[in-house]
C-alpha cells in the first residue's frame, strides 16, 4: 500500500512547493575572500525540491513565492523559469530603490575540500518572502488553481519571519482541502534560529506544523552516537518520530556520515506504515559539491511516490539522486532520469558513448 494522491488526470501540477528563492555566488575553485569572479545559481531549500523533481525527473512544478521587482528578481525569476518550475505563483513587490523595505535573497557559498569544509555567508535579511503574511495571498483560490498532486514545504521556509509559520499552515490547510499529499522537511538552519530561540524554538515550530503533514523527511537527532551507517539507528529515529507524531504516514530520512569535505558515506532509510525500507548505502561516496544533496534526496523520493514506484524503489531514487546532485556543482539538479534510475539499478560511472 502507498499513498493515496490525485491521479495526474485530475491534477494541474505534480508537485508545489513554497519556500524562498535566492540567488547563489559562487566563486567556483577560488574562495570567497580572493574571488573576482562568481558564477550565479538560483537555490532554496524548498525551491530545489521542485527544481529536481522538474529539471530531472520532468514532473509539473511550481514553486510560491515573493521577489523583489528588480533586475535581481528578473534574474532569479529567469533561472526559476530555465529549469521548467512554474513562475506563475511568484508575489512580485515593488522596488523602493534601495531595498530598505524589501529586497531579494543572497548568499555567497563555497564548496569545500578535503579537510576544508563549506562555508556560507548568508545576506537574506528582510527579503520579500520573509515578510509575507497569511493575508496576502488567497490560499484557497492558488490551490483551486494550481490543483497539486503533492505539496512540500518545511523548516526553512518556516524560520524566515514572524509571520512565516502561520504563512506554512495556511498554504497546508489550503494543499490539503484539495486532496495534495504534504510534505515537510525538518531543515534546521542555525543562521536564521539564532535570534528567535535556537534549536528549541525550531522544535516547537516543527511540532505545530507536522501535525498537518503526510510525509516527513529528516529526524531531530539520532539516539546514540554512531561511526558507521547503522539502519537499525536512524529506523529507532524515525520510530520516535513516527510515535510523536501518528498523524504521518511515512518518514524519510538521508543517512550520512561526512569523513571530509570530499568523500561522506551516504544512504537512506524510509518507514511507512510500520515497515522500513532501506536503500544500499554508498560508502565513501566522492563529494563535488553536497549543497542541495538533501533537498535531491526529496525530490527523488518524492517522484518515486509520484510516479508509483513503491516504497523500495523511492527510496534508492532518493539517495540515488542525491548522490548525482552533489556529483556536479551549486544547488540544482544536473542529473538527467536515466542516469538516477541507472545508478539507483547499481549500474557504475563507467562512460556513456
Amino acid at each position: 500500500m502507498s499513498l493515496i494522491m490525485l491521479p495526474a488526470s485530475e491534477s494541474f501540477t505534480d508537485c508545489l512547493a513554497l519556500g524562498e528563492v535566492m540567488l547563489r555566488l559562487d566563486p567556483q575553485e577560488d574562495r570567497i575572500r580572493r574571488t573576482n569572479l562568481f558564477r550565479v545559481w538560483e537555490g532554496g531549500g524548498e525551491y530545489n525540491v521542485v527544481q529536481g523533481l522538474s529539471q530531472c525527473f520532468r514532473q509539473r512544478t511550481g514553486i510560491i513565492t515573493a521577489l523583489v521587482d528588480n533586475e535581481v528578481g528578473a534574474l532569479i525569476e529567469g533561472l526559476i523559469q530555465r529549469a521548467g518550475v512554474s513562475s506563475q505563483w511568484i508575489k512580485w513587490i515593488a522596488h523602493d530603490g534601495v531595498g530598505q523595505q524589501a529586497r531579494n535573497g543572497l548568499y555567497f557559498m563555497e564548496k569545500g575540500f578535503g579537510e576544508r569544509g563549506a562555508k556560507a555567508v548568508m545576506d537574506r535579511g528582510h527579503t520579500a518572502i520573509a515578510q509575507l503574511q497569511v493575508a496576502d495571498i488567497d490560499w484557497d483560490k492558488l490551490f483551486t488553481a494550481a490543483k497539486p498532486r503533492w505539496f512540500h514545504v518545511g523548516g526553512v521556509m518556516a524560520a524566515l519571519g514572524e509571520h512565516s509559520p502561520a504563512v506554512v499552515e495556511a498554504a497546508m490547510l489550503a494543499a490539503k482541502k484539495q486532496g495534495a499529499v504534504i510534505s515537510y522537511d525538518l531543515n534546521y538552519r542555525a543562521s536564521l534560529w539564532s535570534s528567535k530561540g535556537g534549536k528549541e524554538a525550531a522544535i516547537a515550530c516543527n511540532e505545530r506544523l507536522i501535525a498537518h503533514a503526510d510525509v516527513l523527511f529528516g529526524i531531530e537527532r539520532l539516539p546514540r552516537t554512531i561511526e558507521t551507517l547503522d539502519a537499525d539507528v536512524f529506523i529507532e529515529a524515525l520510530q520516535d518520530m513516527q510515535a510523536r507524531f501518528p498523524n504521518l504516514q511515512c518518514l524519510v530520512t538521508t543517512m550520512r556520515i561526512v569523513k571530509n569535505a570530499s568523500s561522506n558515506d551516504w544512504g537512506g532509510v524510509c518507514l511507512a506504515q510500520g515497515q522500513a525500507f532501506v536503500a544500499p548505502s554508498k560508502p565513501n561516496l566522492p563529494i563535488y559539491d553536497r549543497v542541495g544533496g538533501g533537498d535531491a534526496f526529496a525530490a527523488g523520493f518524492i517522484h518515486g511516490m509520484l510516479a508509483e514506484e513503491g516504497w523500495q524503489k523511492s527510496i534508492e531514487l532518493a539517495v540515488a539522486h542525491g548522490a548525482l546532485v552533489m556529483s556536479t556543482p551549486g544547488d540544482n539538479s544536473m542529473a538527467t532520469k536515466d542516469e538516477v534510475y541507472a545508478y539507483a539499478a547499481g549500474n557504475d560511472a563507467s562512460a556513456n558513448r
